[in-house]
């Protein structure tokens, strides 16, 4: 079994990430950079050290699955991908060129992807489905999925909630990258979703509370998890939404743009400096 990466060196290379996804953004001149970055380090923390996959084989039974229910942030899960040797650093290099394969949501023809995803308020219908079958067929993988908060004004979502809890799904995760920004306006000015926690506990969930910018209280929750205990997991993940950029964090613009060669330059000086300081600790 490969050893799990320390927390220093998941922070190490979650930055290294990042600065992958402003290249991968830029070059493309598309992209929801704001809500990649705020879910940047959950989905380091999920494929470097809390999943079970395996780049060498993709459709390996007893997979972990992952859902990335806001699709539209797919270019943070690409760049994770790479990283963990899903797919070439060439391949994502076409992100954004005509007839690539990597599209805009998360389609099922790129190595590592479960599901095509994008459609807001799908995603915890299909993962309650995939915990189902796991159920079903007595297998061990958990499922996680990664929704937006500004996507919990879809109503299927409360349908997934209730089922499942109704079919006691310990396998299953639901995560929300809590940024408090959507497209328009902040959440609470678009449609209350306060309070989070008390609503999830309502339906019947095991609910945590945990800050989304730091990666190892990310690990601590989702590795303390009981998985045996007859309830869906929620994990609120509080988050800034254009995390680790000092110009996008917390910018409603940033829902979705692309940095100018100056924004760039600056985003790519400051993501550079923290890396050199982080290996010092690895």
């Amino acid at each position: 079994m490969d050893k799990l990466m320390s927390i220093p060196e998941l922070t190490l290379k979650c930055e290294e990430i990042r600065k992958r996804l402003l290249e991968v953004v830029y070059k493309a001149k598309a992209g929801h950079i704001g809500g990649d970055l705020s879910s940047l380090n959950v989905l380091t923390a999920l494929y470097m050290r809390v999943m079970n996959v395996n780049p060498e084989n993709p459709k390996m039974e007893g997979r972990d699955r992952f859902i990335m229910s806001k699709g539209h942030c797919v270019e943070a899960l690409y760049c994770v991908l790479e990283a963990k040797g899903f797919i070439t650093k060439e391949l994502v290099d076409t992100y954004g060129d005509y007839l690539s394969v990597l599209a805009g949501h998360p389609t099922v023809e790129v190595p590592g992807i479960e599901f095509n995803s994008g459609a807001l308020g799908h995603g915890l219908s299909i993962g309650v489905g995939c915990a189902i079958a796991a159920k079903m067929d007595k297998k061990p993988y958990r499922t996680f999925v990664l929704m937006g908060d500004g996507e919990q004004g879809e109503g299927s979502i409360y349908e997934a909630a209730m089922a499942g809890s109704n079919y006691k799904l310990d396998n299953l995760v639901a995560m929300i990258d809590r940024n408090g920004l959507q497209i328009s306006d902040t959440t609470e000015n678009v449609m209350k979703l306060e309070s989070l926690n008390e609503r999830w506990k309502a339906f019947g969930w095991d609910v945590y509370d945990v800050d989304g910018n730091d990666i190892e209280a990310i690990v601590n929750c989702l590795e303390s998890i009981d998985y045996n205990n007859g309830k869906p997991h929620m994990v609120v993940l509080h988050t800034t939404k254009g995390f680790h950029v000092s110009y996008m964090e917390n910018v409603l613009k940033w829902h979705h743009g692309v940095p100018t060669a100056e924004e760039y330059e600056k985003a790519i000086a400051e993501i550079t400096n923290r890396i050199e300081e982080l290996k010092k600790n690895c």
